[in-house]
């Protein structure tokens, strides 16, 4: 390649210059979802990040090979079953199927292969035997546990101790296991519970063990990129490294990258806290481009606060910025030097942040113009925004056409708002949140199935 890309490697914790093992090709392989429930926004902005890097390796001219995986065998998978009388298969099927559906309506291009480890026992079974043999697990009452204690590089990638790790880590109580740290390879079945056979018993993989047999299987013992959310990091990224490691005797990934997490309002987005954003709600809401620009207007690796007024300010940016990308004039010698700065940003540790900011400057002061369609173009499709300008033009000619005193998005911002307040249980505002659609106009309707609403009167 021409380029020099260099990438932030989260093993090291410094940025390094990208060397491809093989030339001209990229193995990267992501973590996916559990698949237990609906998608929501933090599963949203890691898509978004990696389906960037992805798309500016392919225009770097790199032949990509991009997996990502979806835990479909877990014990939430399996408690969301239990709870609603179904087989854990049709809960992990049906929130397969919805995250397909959301990442595609956000924009996102398909991964090359997307494996599931209910389709992938045979391997997980395969690689398991090899660790036994090789003395780094052992086997207690039908379940096996990695022994973290004959890995000599165990927390090199999560930079902790192993004193460090049991202080910061919640661990159940196992008389089964040697080390408190030790984690499973294989779960003997309970009662009710689905199942596979295996040397060991009747019994499923443990969390850790899929990632390390689906992305060997399907990129080889060593590949260019592994990448997930920072949550990731410890333990289920440590753990991948320390059974992948251990057959091959071979790095299991060059670079590891890690994107930063969200919160909802600065807050912490947790189950227990009610303030879950799902992808749909969100897109109910919200156009696909305007939360890709968001996610991307930050860098890859920080934290993310994400709000309406932060998407609402993301919209009225590009209503301003549509205006002036729309004039047509002769075509500015400057408009080239976008074209290398965005290109050198995302060379630097793929620094959408900055890229898109040159892309703002660039229209606002008047140098890049629909008469730099090319060029424009070129860039909002690496990015995934391609088609924004008409999204934009057909939601002001929407609002305009409207003799009403409030728009469709206004009230489905008040329902998101009022469900998260319901959430937690925060009656007061949604009280205030139901008023504030009733000045507007507008009557809420509560349902088992969700919040409608009607003009009032």
């Amino acid at each position: 390649m021409d380029y020099e890309l260099h990438i932030y490697n989260s093993l090291n914790n410094k940025k390094e210059i990208f060397k491809e093992l093989v030339p001209d090709k990229v193995g990267i392989y992501v973590c996916g979802p559990t698949v237990y429930s609906s998608s929501h926004m933090g599963h949203a902005r890691s898509a978004i990040v990696f389906d960037s890097i992805v798309r500016f390796l392919k225009f770097l001219g790199y032949q990509t090979t991009y997996v990502r995986n979806f835990t479909d065998v877990d014990d939430k998978i399996i408690t969301k079953a239990a709870e609603q009388g179904i087989s854990a298969e049709k809960v992990a099927n049906k929130y397969k199927i919805e995250y397909l559906q959301d990442i595609k309506n956000l924009g996102c291009i398909d991964p090359d292969f997307q494996p599931c480890v209910s389709e992938n026992i045979d391997e997980i079974i395969d690689l398991i035997e090899k660790i036994i043999a090789l003395d780094y697990a052992y086997v207690v009452d039908g379940e096996v546990y990695y022994d973290i204690s004959k890995f000599p590089h165990y927390g090199n990638l999560s930079n902790q101790s192993t004193d460090l790790m049991l202080s910061n880590t919640r661990l159940e109580a196992n008389p089964n296991k040697r080390n408190e740290l030790d984690f499973a390879l294989w779960k003997s079945a309970k009662k009710g519970d689905p199942f596979w056979e295996s040397p060991w018993g009747d019994g499923r993989p443990g969390w850790h063990i899929e990632c390390s047999a689906m992305s060997t299987k399907y990129l080889g013992d060593t590949f260019d990129i592994h990448g997930g959310g920072r949550d990731l990091i410890f333990p289920h990224h440590e753990n991948e490294i320390a059974q992948s490691e251990c057959i091959s005797n071979k790095k299991f990934a060059n670079y590891w990258i890690h994107n930063g997490l969200i919160s909802i309002n600065n807050e912490k987005m947790s189950k227990s806290v009610g303030n879950i954003v799902n992808i749909q709600d969100a897109l109910k809401v919200w156009n696909k481009n305007i939360i890709r620009v968001f996610f991307l207007t930050h860098h890859y690796r920080t934290p993310v606060s994400l709000s309406n007024e932060a998407l609402e300010e993301i919209r009225r940016t590009l209503i301003n910025i549509n205006k002036k990308i729309s004039i047509n004039k002769d075509t500015n010698e400057q408009a080239s030097m976008f074209r290398e700065s965005w290109i050198s940003s995302m060379l630097d540790d793929f620094n959408t942040a900055q890229a898109i900011g040159y892309y703002f400057k660039y229209i606002n002061e008047g140098i890049l113009t629909i008469s730099n369609l090319d060029l424009i173009e070129e860039f909002e499709e690496t990015m995934g925004i391609h088609g924004w300008r008409d999204e934009i033009k057909n939601d002001i000619d929407l609002q305009k056409s409207s003799n009403r005193n409030f728009n469709e998005e206004q009230i489905q911002k008040i329902i998101l708002e009022r469900n998260s307040a319901r959430k937690a249980k925060n009656w007061e505002k949604a009280d205030n949140l139901r008023l504030e659609a009733k000045k507007l106009g507008v009557r809420l309707i509560d349902a088992e199935d969700g919040t409608s609403w009607e003009e009032d009167g």
